[in-house]
């Protein structure tokens, strides 16, 4: 279910923006006191529980939406009914623009949800009017197709562990970039949605992580696993 958040309308809204902890991180990070109040006004906060949908595959383009807390799952459908996981949202990240009217892929929610929607048109309007957030649009949108890029190198070139060696490591540095960073790597997905982003059977990836913890290069706890060799769990990655 989809909830909106209860508001003292702008001033709350714009409070909210200002305090926000991943302000830093997201597009909102480029605008100024005046811009964000405008931004606010054009903004819904919304609350999703788990496994809530944000948007469906060909669904008409609306919206966008900033993550603020929790993990989004992104996904398609393959012809023979397969889902191919495409991506995993933080916060901080923007989601939802689409080139054509309609949505190229599903959105959502792993566990507890918040996320800022922004409706199409009215986005787009604002965002032509500040050159800055589109400046900062482009850089999003650079370093998404460098992710891909290294997506595909990793589905079609790397072996099974290396894939989920890559998988921790990066997951893990964006953990990171969050201000997240712990012994621990915390991975709110489950085994299948991994196994449905590395292009891998769930049995795979269940053996691939016990190898390497027999290996000794992670030990695995609940909620995720603690990298207990990083040098060799980065030179997997690097492969």
């Amino acid at each position: 279910m989809c909830h909106r958040v209860s508001s003292s309308r702008l001033d709350s809204d714009l409070a909210g923006c200002l305090l926000c902890a991943i302000r830093s991180l997201s597009i909102c990070g480029a605008l100024d006191e005046a811009e964000l109040k405008e931004l606010a006004r054009l903004s819904q906060r919304l609350r999703l529980s788990s496994r809530a949908p944000l948007f469906s595959e060909g669904d008409h383009s609306d919206a966008a939406y900033n993550v603020s807390e929790g993990t989004v799952r992104l996904s398609k459908l393959l012809p023979d009914g397969r889902r191919q996981i495409v991506g995993f949202a933080l916060p901080g990240d923007f989601i939802g623009i689409a080139p054509g009217a309609c949505y190229g892929f599903s959105a959502d929610a792993i566990g507890p949800v918040m996320i800022c929607r922004f409706m199409k048109e009215p986005f787009a309007r604002f965002v032509e009017s500040n050159p800055r957030i589109l400046q900062r649009m482009n850089d999003f949108a650079r370093q998404e197709l460098m992710l891909a890029q290294d997506h595909m190198v990793s589905l079609g070139r790397r072996s099974a562990e290396e894939k989920v060696a890559a998988f921790l490591i990066g997951w893990r540095n964006r953990l990171e970039r969050i201000g997240r960073a712990a012994k621990t790597v915390y991975l709110p997905m489950s085994r299948q949605d991994i196994a449905d982003y590395l292009g891998l059977t769930v049995e795979t990836v269940s053996r691939t992580l016990t190898k390497l913890e027999r290996d000794g290069v992670i030990v695995i706890v609940p909620g995720g696993v603690r990298l207990t060799d990083t040098s060799r769990a980065e030179a997997l990655a690097a492969a």
